[in-house]
């Protein structure tokens, strides 16, 4: 993997990868990946279809051992170290009957890597109304989550996420499926997590564009490989036709990013043009 900024005299490492390979069904998915990620720290994970992304945040949340190399967070195996990652998963459509309300739902994050007694009902009802209150749903915190919109449901999951103080968050394609003012609110507050709240952050996405003003770095992912730096120094023809074997295009426009090559990028292409 190509490490494009080194993190050298920073704080200590929160997450890191070494040498790590991952092969499903025989084929290569993950081959040789090093990372090394602070704290507060905001990556952009992005890649075609099939690049290694859910791969990559399983290996993180401890749901797959790597066949090689090492996965450490805050100096420990990933395997004994489940609680300190929170998670936000790629979709949740609820049933509009289902009798849950969003409080309920950021509760449960409290209960998911406890055993025995959980927190008290006072102490309990305070952490939620703060996690409500950090997300901005405060005002919906009744109302029952088949009822919400989209945006309204990922402040929910970010608040779900953090009650549990965790030191890594992993969003998988949280911006999926929301117009662009709820991108926009979601980006924003994906960013606070990061910047004001000191969690390593790792979102992955089809489109880089949304998060262009919040992420510190992109980790690009393609044919296995990975390179991590800042997105000057990674989204580049001479980088990303490394990565993908061939010639690549990197076009910017009116402030956006368009990835131009093969039909392995396809998918990168047709996300990151204006309809």
């Amino acid at each position: 993997m190509r490490n494009l900024q080194p993190v050298a005299g920073q704080a200590q490492p929160v997450l890191e990868l070494a040498g790590v390979r991952v092969s499903l069904g025989g084929r290569p998915v993950l081959q040789g990946i090093d990372l090394s990620l602070r704290p507060g720290e905001l990556v952009g994970v992005i890649g075609p279809n099939g690049a290694g992304k859910t791969t990559l945040l399983k290996i993180i949340l401890g749901l797959l051992r790597p066949d090689q190399g090492k996965v450490r967070i805050g100096g420990h195996d990933a395997q004994a170290s489940r609680s300190l990652v929170g998670y936000v998963p790629q979709s949740y459509t609820p049933d509009p009957d289902l009798p849950l309300t969003a409080r309920d739902l950021v509760a449960l994050g409290l209960d998911g890597a406890r055993w025995g007694f959980s927190l008290g009902g006072r102490n309990r009802r305070a952490k939620v109304d703060e996690a409500l209150n950090w997300v901005g749903a405060s005002s919906y915190a009744d109302q029952p989550v088949g009822r919400l919109s989209g945006g309204e449901l990922q402040r929910l999951l970010v608040a779900h996420a953090l009650i549990s103080e965790p030191r890594v968050v992993l969003l998988d394609e949280p911006l999926a499926n929301l117009d662009l003012r709820s991108q926009d609110e979601v980006v924003a507050l994906v960013g606070r997590v990061a910047h004001e709240r000191g969690v390593t952050v790792l979102l992955v996405t089809h489109d880089m564009n949304p998060i262009l003003g919040v992420m510190d770095r992109i980790l690009y992912l393609a044919r296995g490989q990975a390179a991590l730096g800042t997105v000057d120094e990674v989204v580049r023809q001479d980088v990303l036709g490394q990565l993908y074997g061939h010639h690549i295009d990197v076009v910017r426009v009116h402030g956006r990013i368009l990835v131009v090559g093969g039909p392995d990028v396809e998918a990168l292409t047709c996300t990151t043009c204006d309809a």
